[in-house]
């Protein structure tokens, strides 16, 4: 299992104050149970944390144009007919997808073409499967032109758990749907904004995986 580069820091810390704390524990405590208690706490949650920073190879195997693809992986938790007013200020087609604790956390683009837009905006920490999260939490807006002209905009948002967004993409960059768009830190959610003769290729709950699922395909 590869680990993502946003996660190297982070574990090389944790791994190293886990280390020297059970070292630490073992030769001054004395209670055999006691350390083998926190041994196990201690690499649980360092196992876990090593699960968010996972990194699998991933490539579309098949001809991806006129196609759009996860973003990430999770669950479908939105698909609905929105006035988008931060970008577009017109109606749009939202596909939200929901990243929980265990799934992985990279973002890939959802479509080949020519990035035209990149922003942050701050903002709240609220749990990222509530709609207000979409408008309310901290996120990054990308807006991707496709090869035939369609304008598709990405938002990485922030969640309870979820601190920093990071977002890779540049304004004038070529894009590829296996390429990373950028990481969201322990999860949260993922929203794409369609024209509307878009055809929806997902349902409400369903399991996607990130540049492996297609979840529409634009209009010819």
């Amino acid at each position: 299992m590869t680990v993502h580069e946003e996660g190297t820091g982070i574990l090389l810390m944790l791994f190293t104050v886990f280390f020297v704390a059970n070292v630490t524990l073992y030769y001054t405590v004395g209670k055999v149970f006691l350390f083998y208690v926190v041994l196990f706490l201690t690499a649980a949650l360092f196992f876990l944390v090593l699960n968010f920073f996972r990194s699998p190879f991933r490539r579309y195997p098949y001809d991806s144009e006129g196609l759009v693809i996860a973003a990430a992986d999770g669950r479908i938790v939105a698909i609905e007919e929105v006035m988008e007013n931060e970008i577009f200020h017109e109606k749009r087609i939202q596909i939200s997808i929901f990243m929980s604790a265990f799934n992985v956390h990279a973002n890939w683009f959802p479509v080949n073409g020519i990035v035209r837009h990149v922003s942050h905006t701050d903002g709240r920490f609220r749990a990222a499967y509530l709609p207000k999260s979409s408008t309310e939490n901290e996120r990054s807006a990308v807006v991707i032109t496709t090869r035939r002209g369609e304008d598709i905009l990405v938002r990485q948002i922030a969640g309870a758990m979820a601190r920093r967004i990071v977002t890779y993409a540049r304004e004038g960059d070529s894009c590829h749907v296996d390429e990373h768009l950028g990481f969201i830190k322990f999860g949260s959610r993922v929203d794409v904004f369609l024209p509307l003769d878009a055809e929806i290729l997902v349902e409400m709950d369903q399991a996607v995986t990130g540049n492996q699922t297609p979840i529409a395909r634009l209009s010819a």
